[in-house]
């Protein structure tokens, strides 16, 4: 089974065992009593500016960082944002001497367009092209395109069209075009699994490692509140954050007898796979509050639901067109489950580089950004796209 599967059937998981049941004993052997810290936290202590770029009538938010060496133009998957990058910005901009071009696409994040229903392939891959360009004009850096998920397949799409001449590399993130058509069946009974709102900034994160969606809380704390609004203002969450006053601390035994204490162990519990196993309560935290402490919730940015017509076109048709695309290429992935024919034998045939980082979810690079990080810049250093930092040392990559 599939990385991107076992996330979506993660939903359907039994509940962890009750913290109660286990015993003062084992609860302190355990380190029970610790509780994680959700306050969300802002775009700028990764990225050095924020932007937006005027195409034709629409508006696309992009955050950037570093200003020499080849940009890394990043696409996020399907409901993330740009600054589902942060971390890795922060890591790979270490390593090596590149910048970053994080986006938003069309109808996520801050990102206004005219069309917010229009996610098809063709016009994702061409609004990429139309950002560089207005940009960099005439004269782009070279470019490396990155993209997670969908963002991986719009990346093939924009490479595979020749919009961004000054290409030079392309690497994809965690999609195999059959895994992800699999996938597709359960994918709108996994988006009705979803919490509809979310009652606090830290409510969202919360949910956001407790699912299993995102496994590195750092990550979770800038990025989560880049894929929910306000839904009294309208606004993107991230734009509360200046003036957000976090969620007050309660007291401990009551937080215990209510289930809204946030347990380390609950964190780690995992089932048989190794995978967190998650309560109904913890997926649903939105239940945990008085709903009528307050006039506004925070919902989803994106109703994922509603793109369900562009979904075959992201990945139908993918394997074959990753593999033609005549620049350098990585595929990173969370298993090596499944391969598809066409990348096998590709990969058999030297046609791309593949690297295998177990012991993550499917937002690869939010998990293990600093490992993600080292592999790319093995990648760019090997080719000589870009020149390493003095104490950037090299990734060994393997398949396994």
């Amino acid at each position: 089974m599939s990385t991107l599967q076992k996330t979506i059937l993660k939903a359907k998981l039994p509940p962890v065992v009750p913290v109660a049941s286990l015993g003062s004993r084992g609860a302190r052997r355990s380190g029970f009593g610790k509780k994680r810290d959700y306050t969300p936290v802002q775009w700028s202590r990764y990225f050095s500016e924020r932007r937006d770029v005027a195409v034709d009538g629409n508006q696309f938010r992009v955050y950037c960082l570093g200003d020499s060496g080849p940009l890394l133009v990043l696409l996020h998957g399907g409901g993330f944002s740009a600054l589902t990058w942060a971390l890795f910005s922060s890591s790979v901009t270490s390593m090596v001497g590149c910048q970053v071009l994080a986006i938003d696409l069309r109808g996520h994040g801050d990102t206004i367009t005219t069309n917010e229903e229009d996610l098809s392939a063709e016009t994702m891959a061409r609004d990429v092209g139309d950002i560089v360009r207005t940009l960099y004009d005439s004269d782009p850096p070279p470019v490396i395109l990155i993209g997670h998920s969908m963002g991986g397949a719009i990346a093939v799409h924009t490479a595979s069209a020749n919009l961004i001449p000054s290409l030079i590399g392309l690497a994809v993130i965690d999609v195999v075009e059959g895994t992800a058509l699999d996938a597709l069946a359960s994918m709108q009974s996994f988006l009705r699994g979803r919490p509809t709102h979310f009652t606090s900034l830290e409510n969202a994160i919360e949910w956001c490692i407790r699912s299993g969606q995102v496994r590195n809380i750092e990550s979770a704390k800038v990025s989560m509140p880049g894929q929910i609004k306000n839904s009294k203002s309208g606004k993107l969450a991230t734009n509360d954050i200046d003036t957000y006053v976090p969620v007050g601390q309660v007291d401990e035994r009551q937080s215990a007898l209510s289930g809204d204490a946030i347990w380390e162990e609950v964190i780690e519990a995992s089932n048989s796979e190794g995978h967190t196993a998650v309560a109904d309560v913890f997926k649903h935290p939105s239940a945990l509050a008085d709903k009528d402490s307050q006039t506004w919730r925070y919902v989803w940015r994106i109703d994922l639901g509603q793109t369900e017509k562009h979904w075959s076109g992201w990945f139908k048709g993918l394997s074959n067109t990753f593999l033609n695309c005549p620049v350098p290429k990585m595929l990173l992935l969370a298993g090596i489950d499944r391969l598809d024919k066409d990348l096998t034998v590709g990969q058999m045939q030297g046609k791309f580089q593949m690297q295998v980082l177990p012991q993550c979810g499917h937002a690869v690079h939010e998990d293990v950004p600093d490992k993600v990080a080292e592999v790319l810049a093995t990648f760019m250093v090997r080719h000589k796209f870009a020149e390493p930092e003095s104490s950037f040392e090299r990734f060994v990559l393997s398949c396994r």
